[in-house]
């Protein structure tokens, strides 16, 4: 049976597998702040107990079973994270973090609690995906903004970075999730990219326009090179 730290494990595995094809063995060390060493004793028992996959040289991807143990520290890490913001009012850059050890001490009734007061949400303060109490994890449907073409209205889906200062950043220009705007330009070669927006216009970079993730609600065409005129 898996142990509440294999969940936890599976839990950042799952999130981090939805950018990367493998986790490596020192970026899951740095999200489940655990030692190396530690993590790699807990990937070896997770592998015999077949809830990964580990290649050398390459890391770590949860296989189905692993995936099923992963929803409910999932869904329980981001309820929490919705009391914290919702009814502690933490700010949503402080979620996170404090989701980690907030949770530790939350049974299965208190997490139904916790549900019921914060009105069943769906969503984290990211935008995150909210696993149901079976285990069943919502599609959610949006791509990144920085793949999005130019002239195309959007709205903010989710936000995904745990960095504070981006996050507090991001909360002040107002880009936190269901809110619309509309990209007027983004520039060739990673350039930043204008947002039009309720009540001003925002100009924010590559970098951070790739913490975005968004729904189109009508596509643009995008920046169009002129034809080459016959010599």
């Amino acid at each position: 049976m898996a142990t509440p730290a294999m969940k936890r494990y599976a839990a950042e595995i799952f999130r981090l597998q939805q950018d990367l094809p493998h986790v490596g063995l020192s970026e899951l060390s740095e999200n489940v702040h655990s030692s190396l060493q530690a993590t790699a004793r807990m990937v070896s028992r997770m592998k015999a107990m077949e809830y990964l996959e580990h290649e050398l040289y390459r890391g770590v991807r949860l296989t189905p079973k692993g995936e099923h143990i992963a929803m409910p520290a999932l869904r329980r890490h981001r309820l929490v994270e919705v009391f914290l913001v919702r009814v502690m009012k933490y700010g949503w850059d402080e979620a996170h973090d404090l989701s980690d050890s907030f949770e530790l001490g939350i049974n299965d009734h208190l997490e139904d609690r916790i549900d019921e007061i914060t009105g069943h949400p769906t969503r984290c303060p990211h935008g995150e995906p909210i696993p149901s109490k079976q285990g069943v994890m919502p599609v959610v449907m949006d791509t990144p903004l920085v793949d999005v073409p130019s002239g195309s209205d959007c709205i903010v889906s989710r936000v995904r970075t745990h960095d504070s200062e981006k996050l507090r950043y991001i909360g002040e220009l107002g880009l936190v999730p269901g809110i619309p705007f509309h990209l007027l330009s983004c520039a060739p070669f990673k350039g930043p990219l204008r947002l039009q927006m309720n009540p001003q216009d925002h100009m924010i970079g590559y970098e951070l326009a790739a913490s975005l993730w968004v729904e189109v609600t009508k596509r643009g065409a995008g920046n169009k090179l002129p034809p080459l005129k016959n010599t």
